[in-house]
């Protein structure tokens, strides 16, 4: 049966592969190539830049992915050169560039293009984007050029900033090794940054055309533009580029240190009815809380609130109901009415959070904020609807609008929001560098909200709400897409790891509870029948399990458990969590990367190891009851993972 089942759908749920990159070098100088764009620009190993690329945005800010022609690639004598026209088109535009692309070995490097719009492109923001890395440039110093010729002395953002750290850019300087420096120079128009951490992006992005100016904007037919972003470096130069990684990565364990998260599901309207429907997987899920939807904009009320009960009586799961507002500036007559019929569903929430219909659309920077409730208006009436219940608040979207509308934390009982991996970008390695960025977005949260408890959720890999533009995106092609509320991803072995390291994650920094995907449709961890195409699970047969159905059944029943702290020798590659379960220990260990990566394991003696790999796909998928029926005995200390797997290994006392 395993082999009925292709690798790309194992790991990604899709036949579709992310396009290969090509790694350049010209002395210290490396960088990848990747679909016409640079990642990871570094010099001896260090890392300068994340990415440079020219890139046309929709006018709901869709990216396009150029269709690459007359590629040619150089490298000799100490020097690597590229060119090659793309075209970026739908059904109504089209724009083509020719780009070419210089590295020397002096560390220096030129990214050109010349563009020219076929027919009236509509947009955005069309031009080059260039990002810094987070690690390592965070909170350091940068020199800033400003476009009139001035230079001041700044530091990246450490706080997550909500607005525009540095505007009217040409030039960014910082130190990239100790002594030597690096120099971002932007030209053809002006440009300015945005703290990216606020959609989970690892980066800052400087990019073309401020936001101050009007959007969407026409490109004229025929008018050709020209932009280039160009880097030196002063100072001195490593020998050469410095070897890759790949190594073996150890994992040691320390003393107890705070509790797991509560670990919960988010249901949204309409997969209520299927999530009853499936209460044997669900059980066995055994969630410690349910994210209900109620949107009043649709409707929702008595018939939804009946099967959330049924759901919180069947699971013995927290309900808590998740509230949107139509936006009325009087805010009791639509919470008044929703209690009523709570209470003669019989349903009496653990904690409600109420968002006002406006704050699903996201305000960019300078913007007017639509006519709303204020948020003391908005909490009083949920106070006086659902007495005596738990109140939250802060944004059912992104961090995002939290960080830039921050709910006064004195009304409220908890803070919230969501994440969405793939706003900016949805390339494996782009969603899974997300998670560098969620210790920043706890840190800035507690920033402004104080000790106030912290909830996150449900987030996923999918994108629920687009704050960003009239609609998510749509993905016919079962294909890695931003802003899209189907990722295929889903039901792969990519986002068992995912959830694994998210947990991991928001679990090290004391989060009170996190809620993940749904238990069934485009966000769930049980199949069913959809009108979008799950290659493998559509011909399995049976009520079929994606991987992260075992990752959230291991962890759900050790809430409120003891976390043992779990270093990494490399946390880029490999993420761990570990948990106290009475006298024994729980090890959970993530491959994030798409290679097979050895690990080291703690010294301790026995253990069982229950491994969620490519290998045992077919099982893992046909049984809910995987973990206790596949775990061995765990044979020294060592493990080999495949791409994106994850293991469970459990330490007696």
């Amino acid at each position: 049966m395993a082999a009925e089942v292709s690798r790309p759908v194992r790991l990604c749920g899709t036949e579709e592969v992310d396009p290969a990159s090509r790694v350049l070098k010209a002395g210290p100088l490396s960088v990848e190539l990747e679909n016409g764009a640079l990642r990871y620009v570094r010099l001896g190993g260090s890392e300068m830049i994340r990415a440079i690329a020219f890139l046309v945005r929709d006018e709901n800010w869709g990216t396009f992915t150029p269709a690459i022609e007359n590629l040619r690639i150089s490298e000799h004598d100490g020097e690597f050169t590229v060119s090659y026209r793309a075209t970026c088109a739908d059904a109504k535009r089209k724009l083509v560039y020719d780009a070419t692309i210089t590295g020397r070995s002096d560390g220096s490097l030129l990214f050109e293009a010349i563009a020219e719009p076929i027919t009236e492109v509509l947009t955005n923001r069309t031009g080059f984007i260039v990002l810094h890395p987070v690690e390592g440039v965070a909170g350091h110093p940068v020199k800033v050029l400003h476009v009139e010729g001035g230079e001041v002395d700044a530091r990246f953002p450490d706080v997550i900033d909500p607005m525009c750290p540095f505007q009217d850019i040409r030039a960014l300087t910082h130190e990239v090794r100790p002594g030597t420096f690096v120099t971002c120079t932007m030209e053809g128009d002006t440009f300015e940054m945005e703290d990216q951490r606020n959609w989970s992006d690892a980066s800052y992005k400087t990019y073309v055309r401020p936001l101050a100016r009007p959007w969407p904007y026409t490109l004229p037919k025929g008018e050709k533009f020209r932009q280039a972003v160009r880097l030196t470096v002063n100072g001195p130069l490593p020998a050469s580029v410095a070897a890759g990684g790949g190594g073996t990565i150890s994992i040691t364990l320390g003393g107890e240190s705070g509790k797991l998260p509560a670990i919960g599901l988010g249901v949204p309207a309409e997969e209520a009815g299927p999530a009853l429907a499936n209460l044997a997987l669900l059980k066995r899920l055994a969630p410690k809380w349910f994210v209900c939807q109620v949107d009043l904009r649709q409707g929702h009320g008595s018939k939804e609130l009946d099967l959330y009960r049924r759901l919180g009586e069947e699971t013995g799961a927290e309900i808590v109901l998740e509230i949107v507002t139509t936006g009325s500036m009087t805010p009791a007559e639509d919470l008044g009415p929703l209690a009523v019929s709570a209470a003669t569903a019989g349903l009496k929430p653990a904690a409600i959070a109420v968002f006002p219909a406006q704050d699903l659309k996201s305000v960019l920077p300078g913007s007017p904020w639509p006519k709303m409730p204020t948020f003391a208006e908005l909490y009083a009436a949920a106070r006086q609807a659902f007495p005596g219940v738990r109140l939250g608040g802060g944004m059912a979207t992104y961090f995002t609008e939290l960080n830039r509308k921050r709910p006064p934390a004195g009304l409220l009982d908890y803070v919230t929001n969501t994440t969405c991996p793939n706003v900016h970008a949805a390339d494996d390695r782009s969603v899974m560098e997300t998670l560098e960025t969620l210790p920043y977005q706890i840190r800035s949260t507690r920033a402004f909200m104080g000790t106030l408890p912290y909830r996150i959720g449900p987030s996923q890999l999918a994108c629920r709400e687009n704050p960003y533009g009239s609609a998510t995106a749509p993905n016919p092609d079962n294909a890695r897409v931003c802003l899209s509320r189907i990722d295929p991803r889903q039901r792969g072995l990519f986002n068992a790891a995912w959830t694994l390291a998210y947990v991991a994650t928001f679990a090290r920094d004391g989060i009170e509870a996190i809620a993940l995907g749904a238990p069934t449709g485009p966000f769930g961890h049980i199949y069913r029948k959809t009108d979008f195409a799950q290659p493998y699970f559509d011909t399995a047969g049976g009520t079929p399990v994606y991987p992260a159905f075992h990752v959230l059944a291991g962890l759900a029943p050790l809430s409120g458990k003891p976390l043992v702290e779990a270093e990494v020798s490399d946390k880029r590659a490999i993420d761990a969590l570990a948990v106290r379960d009475g006298n024994a220990t729980v090890l959970w260990i993530a491959n994030k990367t798409p290679e097979r990566r050895g690990v080291t394991l703690p010294a301790k003696a026995g253990g069982r190891v229950t491994p969620i790999d490519a290998e045992s796909f077919a099982r893992l998928t046909a049984s809910a009851d995987f973990l206790e029926t596949a775990k061995r005995d765990l044979a020294g200390g060592a493990l080999s993972l495949d791409a994106y797997a994850v293991a469970r290994i459990e330490y007696p006392a």
